[in-house]
């Protein structure tokens, strides 16, 4: 499938219209290396902006989307997060904490103070860092896959 990426896209409808970059930027209210930017793929509009540039283009939203992967990535990913950080306690919270309890216990029945401060401080990193521990095992994963 031949996919365009949104830069390119933007860049020709541009040109179709036989507008410049500052002409854009002036529509759009932004300034050009905005458009310099988004036209060479180093980052993407937000959806206010593209639906203006869907109005000067005569195009839609749907077409800009539809036409580029790594912008329906960028969405996806974007949702994920936001539902992510519906959740008041995540599951690294009650990881984290059982853990601690674990120590603790094993340490007041082993005697060694070493195992609880060790047990805590995985723990609280656990709980703090819990969604950046999955997001690099999960890029760990994608690594490992595409190596085969």
């Amino acid at each position: 499938m031949n996919e365009l990426r949104l830069g390119k896209q933007l860049k020709k409808l541009r040109e179709e219209q036989k507008m410049s970059e500052e002409e854009v930027a002036t529509q759009v209210g932004v300034p050009v290396q905005n458009i310099h930017k988004w036209e060479n793929n180093q980052g993407y509009p937000d959806i206010q902006h593209l639906l203006k540039l869907g109005d000067i283009y005569k195009t839609t939203i749907d077409e800009f989307i539809k036409k580029d992967a790594a912008l329906q990535n960028r969405i996806n990913i974007q949702e994920e997060e936001r539902e992510d950080n519906d959740k008041l306690l995540h599951p690294g919270f009650y990881i984290g904490i059982g853990l601690m309890f674990f120590g603790n216990f094993l340490s007041f029945i082993i005697g060694n103070l070493m195992i609880m401060m060790v047990t805590n401080i995985a723990g609280m990193l656990i709980i703090c860092f819990y969604k950046e521990i999955l997001k690099l095992l999960k890029g760990v994963k994608k690594d490992f896959y595409e190596q085969k």
